[in-house]
């Protein structure tokens, strides 16, 4: 029968189903990821590999004597470098394939778990940069965030020439954006305006920067190291890897979209030890600091 469902087709469909939910399903668990300047090319790479990302150049206008000779020039090319050196994978199970395939919420109990493990492990490598941005003083101390150590990194970035019309972050720990709700200039309608953090919570802008929180955000010494930063400061690089050899019992799928700047492997195999379909999702990227002085580093001790 034309409709009939048969392994091969019902594997080659559960393959398809996961790598176009992965995406959106890890995207869902980003935080730090989506903010920043992510790169994909499907191009193949391995572990090691070194990709360039442009980015806008710094330039500083020419100074041309009368004579023609050039005075002052800036021969910054705007373009960096990440290292592909991470190699992150995460897997799963599915036992009844025809079931999954039926059953949507099925599936994402199966894949959810997965996809939060591979974003918390690439949310971890992008957050833990922070010791790498030296450029801009850091603010604040061992003691609870307050206003004027947000003005002072938003006043950082101005003097460091960011330009006016880039969105600004503010990623916090859990503690940090906590002690925010509780500044009163920022919780009470009469001064920050209807009903926000005071009403719903979300402390969505302080001081020009749109706020986020993490789980994640490193705390060394009792001291929590808070990120303001722009898109350009820190850059994440994603590239293809090889599809399974033919004959190996394995197939696969790229889980990539046009303009998501990320793109991931989605693996099928039978697992003898299990009688069960085995997923293995997994990434290939790098993280690194793009320019050093779109970034300052804000402590706390909340």
């Amino acid at each position: 029968m034309a409709n009939e469902i048969t392994s091969a087709n019902a594997a080659q469909a559960i393959l398809k189903m996961v790598a176009t939910n992965a995406l959106p399903a890890l995207a869902a668990n980003f935080v730090m990821a989506i903010l920043v300047n992510r790169n994909y090319e499907a191009d193949l790479a391995k572990a090691g590999d070194v990709v360039n990302v442009p980015i806008q150049p710094e330039l500083v206008a020419n100074n041309i004597a009368e004579s023609g000779t050039v005075i002052n020039q800036n021969p910054n090319l705007g373009n960096s470098q990440i290292v592909l050196n991470q190699h992150r994978e995460a897997s799963f199970s599915i036992n009844d394939v025809v079931a999954a395939l039926t059953n949507p919420g099925l599936l994402q109990n199966f894949m959810n778990p997965a996809m939060i493990a591979i974003a918390e492990a690439v949310e971890t490598d992008l957050l833990n940069l922070y010791p790498l941005f030296t450029s801009n003083a850091a603010v604040g101390a061992a003691s609870a965030i307050d206003e004027a150590r947000i003005d002072s990194a938003e006043t950082g970035l101005f003097n460091a020439k960011v330009p006016s019309n880039e969105p600004k972050y503010l990623v916090t720990s859990g503690a940090a954006y906590g002690k925010m709700r509780q500044i009163g200039r920022f919780s009470e309608n009469l001064t920050y305006g209807s009903g926000l953090p005071i009403q719903t919570g979300e402390v969505l802008q302080v001081k020009g920067f749109n706020v986020f929180r993490s789980q994640l955000v490193p705390k060394v010494g009792g001291n929590n190291y808070n990120l303001a930063f722009v898109r350009n400061a820190i850059g994440l690089a994603t590239r293809r890897m090889p599809l399974p050899l033919p004959g190996t019992g394995a197939i696969a799928e790229y889980a990539e979209y046009p303009g998501s700047g990320i793109g991931m492997r989605v693996t099928m195999s039978y697992d003898r030890s299990t009688l069960s379909q085995q997923f293995t999702v997994d990434i290939l990227y790098g993280v690194a600091v793009l320019r050093n002085n779109h970034a300052v580093q804000v402590q706390s001790n909340d």
